[in-house]
């Protein structure tokens, strides 16, 4: 019986809750994540090969609100619109050509970098602690550049990959890291004052 009290006292690891939502608030919650995605991906720096996105900090930050699973199934329901031809990957994108193309790398890494970042959150790199949220963030836009630059390495050469493809992102990956990281401190504060 201990066990059980200590379990439900125990602070949810983001402060949406959703793991303890009904199936309908978590459905919502997909839909709204592929929205946020989706609109992450017209904020954007045209550059050649692959242009420079908000998408890493929104895949990022809905994997660290919403968990490994359902940020999983969130970031997978954007690709697939994208896939099925709806105008929500960079700057408007749609189509399987960006899932072979140049930046098909970088996409297939998403629901990955999600997940990460979802498990990690989950295990406490999270909102309230913002040094281990940050790194976890970082790990994530680090392994879509990992990722995204084997991948065009195979179509350009890996010298031109890491020129093109790697590089020109490091200072963004760092920024949109504390961004989330921030973001995630204060809806974490928020979560608190209310619960307060």
């Amino acid at each position: 019986m201990a066990i059980v009290a200590a379990s439900t006292l125990k602070p949810a690891f983001s402060p949406l809750d959703l793991q303890n939502r009904p199936l309908t608030a978590q459905v919502g919650a997909v839909v709204l994540g592929t929205l946020f995605l989706a609109l992450s991906s017209y904020v954007e720096v045209p550059m050649f090969p692959v242009p420079m996105t908000m998408q890493t900090f929104a895949v990022a930050l809905v994997g660290a609100l919403y968990g490994w699973r359902l940020g999983g199934i969130t970031i997978a329901a954007w690709l697939a619109e994208g896939a099925a031809g709806l105008p929500v990957l960079a700057g408007g994108g749609a189509g399987l050509q960006h899932f072979a193309g140049p930046t098909a790398g970088y996409l297939f890494a998403f629901p990955i970098a999600g997940t990460l970042t979802g498990w990690l959150a989950q295990r406490g790199w999270n909102g309230r602690r913002v040094g281990l949220a940050f790194l976890s963030m970082l790990a994530a836009n680090l392994l879509c550049l990992v990722l995204g630059g084997s991948w065009l390495a195979v179509l350009i050469g890996p010298e031109q990959a890491i020129v093109h493809g790697v590089l020109p992102f490091l200072l963004g990956a760092v920024l949109k890291s504390a961004l989330g990281a921030a973001t995630l401190r204060l809806m974490a504060r928020g979560s608190l004052r209310r619960a307060g």
